[in-house]
């Protein structure tokens, strides 16, 4: 009786996934020069397993790959082989092709066939004695991972970049891009608009354009991939090397011949303005067609392969297939789910033979159904819970490549990774942290020799904490560098016009938020890491759309700390229920500071209009329901009300409300996917009379309320009264 196989190839993949996460852990923590057998076997046995299964599979090209890494590994483990940083290099290097093997393999896409023979050339030249000196091995395993290549053969480099339709949706520009190639040469665009359709039928959001340019340059591959780097999963990007005739040739031909594709030439002095460059005359090249065809034949060896990069499985898309539950969290389950049949069973008789002799019995029961409804509620989302270690645990690569990259000596600290929190949130938080750790490795630690000369240790320190704290989590990105100089900020924001004075953020928690603007960077030069004010602005608007908020603190030449706060979940929310007139809302628990009976002397009016209330040493701008929704109140006056004092995006307002009805948790139904957006609600619940329910964004309140009281940053306390 045959198997089939392909039932447990997904089973296959993710153990895989997690085997290559181990070894790369694993040699990231191993000493140059000592043995350590515990992590070498380790590795081995991560690396045996992949090899093992891949086989079973049919998986020919992961088992050839991983057969000659596995004989490396055993050499080590043997004691025949020292460890060196080369190797270490290399085994890295290995670790990033069969990742990029698996990802493949998940999305039946195409890996990169001339990085997985190179690297594996360089395993089977180590394996023969040949050991290269660590220099030139460092350079041939970046050059392999980052496709950085020089451009002796070349003139520049043709570029192929197509992106997704949601790139634009996440912040990230084309136009900035083309900005940044034309700093490197002489930049040619060919836009490709034979996707664009009808008017009927556009999305405004969605990117329907592909270009074709050609960038003449002595930039390196490496310099050219990195400003595309923001959009590595989002557009499909291939880069080759560029001859100057034959591209500019084959690339003329190509236009003729497709009615949909204008070729444009970015002017180097304005990028946002763009001119029509006629084809270049073909009629006198017709006699250099056979030399054209001889140069486009000649031998790989001696060409630059492109680097070419489809959409990757990524650790988001091959962790949303399934999810590793503990047993005890499965056990747990069935026993609620038989205490669940109990109580049903017990309520069924009593609603056979009901009489009000019974009554007692049955509120008795309706109140234990109630209990182990919750119970079970919280138990089933104890199994979406995952700990915060998942993400996590990429930074330490991340770290170690950057730190080499910068020439910076970081140590890592990681704690609270067993912190858990819903696998959707963790799933949309990865990028941001990425974003967050790469800014404060640039811009935030400085090099050895400045932190020397300031008193410092040379090597810097980088913290990672997460915690719960209010049902919420807490991820704390830390360092120890130079902290966030305000001036300069300030200076910066006034520059790009981001503030026209500086009197509009007098606080640091002000000046520190002009950081996520659109556009915003203090880098005095565009680094291979960061620097062009794109990321930061994603940063915030990505936690925002998690429900979250992101605060920063900072203190010049002792380091800054990034705060960030989110849900546990999103599918699930701990609400007040409040009434105006005959109308519900849902104001989310955990941002209600305190709720007061308004007394009228702590009211004050601002230009006759906006309300204030005096709250101890602060004054809160009130908000009233009813206007802002169209509901009709029980009273208009304040003192017949109550004020829910509220917080979120680092300040205070208070709604005015007639009534507190109690606390209760509520399923969240998007607003946006079956209504349309509406400015300071964040979604919907029906509750249990069947009535729909609004669920307040306190973010968006406060927004609507500084739209409409521009002048209440201007009027705080000034002497103990209003100004």
């Amino acid at each position: 009786m045959s198997i089939d196989l392909s039932q447990f190839k997904q089973t296959f993949i993710e153990e895989s996934l997690e085997g290559l996460d181990i070894m790369e852990s694993s040699l990231l923590n191993l000493d140059v020069g000592e043995a350590d057998l515990d992590a070498i076997n380790t590795i081995f046995r991560a690396a045996h397993s992949i090899k093992g299964g891949s086989g079973t599979f049919g998986f020919n090209d992961i088992a050839s790959f991983t057969h000659v890494l596995e004989t490396l590994l055993d050499q080590m483990r043997s004691g025949e082989r020292d460890v060196t940083a080369p190797a270490v290099e290399l085994l890295l290097a290995s670790v990033d092709c069969l990742r990029g093997m698996i990802n493949a393999l998940q999305n039946d896409g195409e890996y990169d066939e001339e990085q997985v023979a190179s690297i594996q050339q360089q395993l089977e030249v180590m394996l023969s004695g040949e050991e290269p000196d660590a220099q030139k091995n460092e350079a041939s395993a970046s050059e392999t991972a980052t496709g950085t290549e020089s451009n002796s053969d070349s003139n520049g480099w043709l570029i192929k970049f197509a992106p997704h339709p949601g790139m634009l949706q996440t912040g990230n520009d084309p136009v900035l891009m083309f900005r940044e190639l034309q700093e490197l040469g002489e930049l040619v665009v060919d836009a490709d608009v034979s996707a664009m359709p009808g008017f009927d039928e556009l999305v405004a959001e969605d990117a329907y354009l592909k270009w074709e340019i050609r960038l003449t340059t002595d930039a390196t591959r490496d310099q050219v991939t990195e400003i595309f780097s923001w959009v590595d999963d989002e557009c499909d990007l291939e880069i080759s090397p560029m001859d100057g005739t034959v591209a500019d040739n084959q690339v003329n031909a190509d236009v003729e011949g497709q009615p949909g594709l204008s070729e444009v030439e970015v002017k180097v002095d304005s990028p946002e303005t763009v001119g029509t460059t006629p084809p270049a005359p073909t009629e006198n090249k017709a006699p250099e067609k056979t030399e054209t065809s001889e140069k486009k034949s000649i031998p790989a060896e001696k060409k630059a392969a492109p680097i070419k990069r489809v959409k990757r499985a990524s650790a988001t898309n091959s962790e949303a297939t399934s999810i590793r539950v503990g047993t005890d969290k499965v056990d747990a389950l069935i026993n609620m789910v038989g205490e669940l049949v109990i109580t049903q069973s017990m309520l069924s008789q009593l609603g056979d033979e009901f009489d009000m002799s019974k009554l007692e019995k049955l509120r008795n029961g309706l109140s234990q159904l109630e209990r182990n409804t919750r119970e079970l509620q919280e138990n089933v989302m104890r199994i979406r819970m995952l700990p915060i270690s998942f993400s996590f645990n990429r930074f330490p690569r991340l770290v170690h490549d950057l730190t080499q990259k910068l020439g910076k000596k970081v140590d890592l600290k990681m704690s609270g990774e067993q912190t858990e929190l819903d696998k959707t949130v963790m799933e949309k938080i990865g990028d941001p942290l990425v974003h967050l750790v790469r800014n404060a490795l640039d811009h935030g630690i400085e090099n050895p020799d400045i932190r020397v000369a300031a008193g410092k240790n040379p090597v810097g320190t980088l913290n990672l904490n997460a915690y719960h704290k209010g049902g919420n989590i807490v991820i704390e990105i830390s360092d120890d560098g130079a902290g966030i100089n305000k001036q300069r900020v300030l200076d910066k924001a006034l520059q790009n016009g981001i503030i026209t004075s500086p009197d509009e953020v007098s606080e640091d928690a002000q000046i520190f938020d002009l950081i996520l603007q659109p556009g915003f960077s203090t880098a005095e030069a565009v680094s291979d890491v960061s620097g062009r004010g794109v990321g930061m602005d994603v940063v915030k608007k990505n936690i925002k759309a998690l429900g979250g908020s992101i605060e920063i603190s900072s203190r010049e030449g002792l380091g800054s700390t990034f705060t960030i706060r989110l849900p546990l979940t999103l599918a699930i929310l701990d609400g007040q229920l409040v009434r105006v007139g005959k109308e519900v809302y849902i104001i989310p628990l955990i941002s209600i500071v305190e709720s007061l009976q308004i007394t009228k002397q702590a009211v004050n009016r601002l230009a006759g209009q906006a309300e204030v209330y005096r709250l101890r040493d602060e004054y809160i701008s009130i908000i009233r329901l009813y206007e802002l929704f169209g509901s009709k109140p029980d009273s208009t006056d304040l003192e017949k009300g109550l004020l829910v004092v509220v917080e979120g995006d680092g300040q205070k307002i208070g709604l005015f409300v007639d009534d507190l009805l109690g606390q209760q948790q509520v399923v969240i139904k998007s607003l946006e996917s079956n209504f349309k957006r509406v400015e300071g609600v964040s979604g919907a619940t029906i509750l249990g009379d069947g009535t729909v329910a609004l669920i307040m964004d306190i973010g968006g309140l406060i927004k609507l309320s500084n739209s409409t009281q521009q002048d209440f940053s201007n009027s705080r306390v000034n002497g103990g009264a209003v100004a």
